[in-house]
């Protein structure tokens, strides 16, 4: 996987706290289109940073997960994914994958003998999916409200 080089790895304790206490003050700017960071090393050197929003929006995602005691990757949007990584990333089986590529729900091409596929197709892909699951289960939930087989107190 073409990423950042950082190994996965679980964060710690004081890792998880840090980044709870970092997503709580960082999420109460998370509408803004830019944010000014003061930023002092243990040495003492201050330095200020103006982040945009999707870097912004980017961080608060990686420090939440860390809160939760997730490790997290980067992946660019170009970068070329072997079919395990992608099917990774969909939470599906390598042969589920192969036949998403196979039946050109997912585009991907070759290198050699072996398939390819971008990332920022995969990331594609499962936003269609999720969009699809969201609007059927909002059909699901008016129709059983509709038969009144919702939930009563």
């Amino acid at each position: 996987m073409n990423t950042t080089n950082n190994a996965m790895q679980l964060p710690t304790h004081d890792e998880i706290e840090m980044a709870k206490d970092s997503s709580r003050i960082l999420a109460k700017y998370a509408k803004a289109k830019r944010v000014r960071l003061n930023i002092q090393s243990d040495q003492g050197e201050l330095e200020e940073l103006i982040l945009p929003e999707h870097v912004l929006e980017a961080l608060l995602g990686i420090l939440v997960e860390i809160s939760r005691g997730n490790a997290f990757s980067i992946i660019p949007v170009h970068a070329q994914l072997t079919t395990q990584e992608a099917a990774t990333i969909l939470n599906v089986s390598r042969p589920f994958l192969i036949s998403l590529l196979e039946e050109k729900k997912i585009p991907h091409h070759k290198v050699g003998t072996h398939r390819r596929v971008l990332a920022k197709d995969i990331f594609a892909y499962k936003k269609n999916i999720d969009e699809e699951r969201l609007k059927t289960l909002e059909e699901l939930t008016a129709l059983s409200q509709e038969l009144g087989m919702g939930y009563e107190d």
